[in-house]
């Protein structure tokens, strides 16, 4: 168990979810998956732990994480945006799409806003290729975004609703 307070409840929402499993070693995706949902990204002590718990090699564990690309290792932000660079999103701008979040939201493919708001990634295809080029946030799907503007009104729907949940927070 984890020596942070903070997250012991975590580990233990893991634990109770590991145990409800009929095939545990056979489930490690899975359970990857529900780690991940849990503590936003896999870091070297989760990853440590659902191998202790699963009786396997750390190193087995960090070879799915590592392989997949929809494990993270770093932590994400709020809300994650992929860019689609399949072929019928490449084919029709999907790297000027990828060009132009990345300007508005000043980091790079691969980074995390400063105040953790948004991660950006590609991904190879989402199968939405009638829409391209595709952008997805949260899951969402957006698509046919050829204007900055679409790109900066999608981008400011999720930092005004940070915004809102914030004032209701405080």
């Amino acid at each position: 168990m984890c020596d942070n307070p903070s997250t012991d409840h975590l580990f233990q929402q893991l634990d109770d979810y590991i145990d409800s499993l009929p095939y545990k070693k056979e489930d490690l995706i899975v359970i990857l998956h529900q780690a991940q949902a849990l503590f936003g990204y896999l870091p070297d002590k989760v990853q440590w732990h659902i191998a202790q718990k699963l009786d396997i090699p750390s190193a087995k564990v960090y070879g799915v994480v590592s392989f997949y690309s929809f494990f993270t290792m770093k932590p994400r932000g709020k809300h994650v945006a992929n860019v689609c660079m399949g072929t019928a999103c490449f084919v029709r701008g999907s790297e000027k799409l990828q060009a132009e979040v990345e300007k508005q939201l000043g980091i790079k493919t691969g980074q995390t806003t400063t105040d953790h708001l948004f991660s950006l990634d590609s991904v190879r295809c989402i199968g939405a290729c009638g829409l391209a080029p595709v952008m997805t946030v949260d899951g969402k799907v957006y698509g046919r975004l050829n204007d900055p503007k679409e790109v900066e009104h999608i981008l400011a729907t999720y930092e005004t609703e940070n915004q809102i949940s914030e004032t209701v927070v405080h």
